[in-house]
């Protein structure tokens, strides 16, 4: 687009939509004009397909051990034997201790210096570690990438945008599900290249592509909407104060009782248990269809290939899903929907005892608890009001979410029909279905109780700088359901 063209259409931002709220603190979106949208997708290229690779180079380092493990690491280490047979699934659960516990100081450190130096070196980090096959380290440098770019993209956009944007990048863990198969399918083929085996190498080049792109990100990185130096001073302006409207000029400080608050809120417990209820599903899918295509029956070399159409299929799921809840700006019902076709897979894959059928359970899993994920996210992030207490509620979701991580890497032990693992994560996705219920009808209350409070107060928008320490605490604040 010409030069000419991005001035005519900065100096005319204020004709647009910035998302301010009503007198009565309730949100009242309205749809961009062509002006206002062109600042959007000026934002969207520019942020969206980077953080989409981070994540992407992320889920691909961290689940590559289930495309390892069919590609000969299983036998060559030995880890099919001793201790149960329980090896390769202590090799998959060590990641995710490491990567619970430094979730929130991550995000922490993320608010105190800048998104350009904390995002590329733990990512810089943790392309050294996958490429030493250190995985037991691998979780301290990856902590923090999901929750800071979930946190990174609400800098940049309301809250009303949010879940398509988180949707898009979020499509990165299911195309890396699907390209992790490819890669894997022609990698195995360096089998005795440099004395490695073809497992090996996996590692090795996973990693060393990840090392690539995080140096490049400390150049291409931006920080903030204020400091873009590729917006027009108009369009950052109206960035900013879209922004600043849309948030109630809320707090954006460091202060230790913003993660009191978080910590406090029983809600947050409630999004994280949801998180953990979709999150052991996802990563059962991610760690272990490879091996479950190929205990129906299928060759390893078939059931690399055969972890791709899943995927592909997910990440189209999660894409609509996320364009959908911002269109209808709610995230309960595309949450319980999603998550319920994800229940329907494991009913299939638990109850099924040949190929076809299993087959058809992977990719309804996939297709249902991918988009399940990235709904929470985006429902989490919306609903925390407050920079610092939203940095450490998402960081809550994903760490605390995460420890699932334990329970996926142990509970597929039984093969060929893998009952123990299907039906845990049935339990699981029924829990996080009951939970999202439960928020959904505690934010409609509560949002009918501020509007009856503000009514009652003749509490208006102008009065917000009042209740800016407040978070979602505040009357101003309405929940997205």
């Amino acid at each position: 687009m010409s030069d000419e063209k991005d001035s005519h259409s900065a100096s005319s931002l204020e004709k647009g939509q910035s998302g301010v709220d009503g007198k009565d603190g309730s949100f009242s979106p309205v749809v961009d004009d062509a002006l206002t949208a062109h600042v959007w997708r000026k934002l969207d290229w520019r942020i969206l397909p980077f953080v989409t690779a981070l994540y992407l180079l992320s889920f691909l380092d961290r689940t590559n051990i289930g495309n390892a493990r069919i590609a000969g690491m299983a036998t060559d280490l030995h880890l099919s034997v001793g201790l149960g047979g329980l090896k390769y699934n202590i090799a998959a659960a060590v990641f995710y201790i490491t990567y619970s516990l430094f979730e929130v100081p991550s995000n922490i450190f993320l608010k105190l210096t800048r998104p350009s130096i904390w995002i590329p070196s733990i990512m810089l980090a943790w392309g050294l570690i996958i490429s030493l096959i250190a995985r037991v380290f691998l979780g301290v440098a990856e902590a923090g990438l999901l929750p800071g770019v979930t946190f990174y993209i609400s800098l940049w956009y309301p809250r009303r945008m949010q879940a398509s944007r988180i949707a898009i990048f979020f499509a990165g863990t299911t195309i890396a599900g699907a390209f992790g198969g490819i890669l894997a399918f022609g990698i195995e083929h360096l089998e005795g290249r440099g004395g490695l085996h073809g497992w090996q190498w996996i590692f090795l080049i996973e990693g060393l592509i990840t090392i690539v792109v995080a140096l490049g990100a400390y150049f291409f990185m931006p920080d903030y909407p204020e400091t873009a130096r590729f917006l027009s001073e108009e369009e950052r302006n109206f960035v900013v104060t879209t922004l600043r409207q849309e948030r109630q000029n809320q707090a954006t400080h460091f202060e230790m009782r913003f993660i009191q608050q978080a910590f406090s809120d029983w809600k947050s417990w409630v999004q994280v248990l949801m998180f953990m209820g979709v999150i052991i599903p996802g990563y059962g899918v991610a760690l272990f269809m490879p091996s479950i295509i190929n205990d129906l029956g299928f060759s390893a070399a078939n059931a690399q290939l055969l972890t791709v159409p899943p995927f592909v299929l997910g990440c189209c799921i999660v894409i609509l899903a996320g364009l959908s809840a911002d269109r209808l700006q709610s995230r309960g019902p595309f949450f319980i929907v999603c998550s319920t076709v994800g229940l329907v897979g494991y009913i299939i894959a638990y109850t099924t005892r040949t190929a076809g059928p299993g087959y058809v359970a992977a990719i309804l899993a996939t297709m249902g608890v991918y988009p399940s994920i990235c709904t929470n996210l985006a429902w989490a992030a919306a609903n925390a009001g407050g920079e610092m207490k939203r940095a450490v509620v998402l960081a809550m979701v994903v760490g605390f979410g995460n420890l699932g991580g334990i329970c996926s890497s142990f509970v597929y032990n039984d093969p060929p029909r893998f009952h123990h693992g299907h039906g845990t994560m049935i339990g699981w996705l029924g829990c996080s279905i009951i939970c999202s219920i439960v928020l959904m009808y505690t934010y409609h209350r509560l949002n009918r109780e501020k509007e009856e409070y503000c009514k009652r107060e003749g509490i208006t928008i102008d009065m917000q700088d009042q209740f800016k320490d407040s978070g979602d605490e505040s009357p101003l604040f309405r929940y997205i359901i």
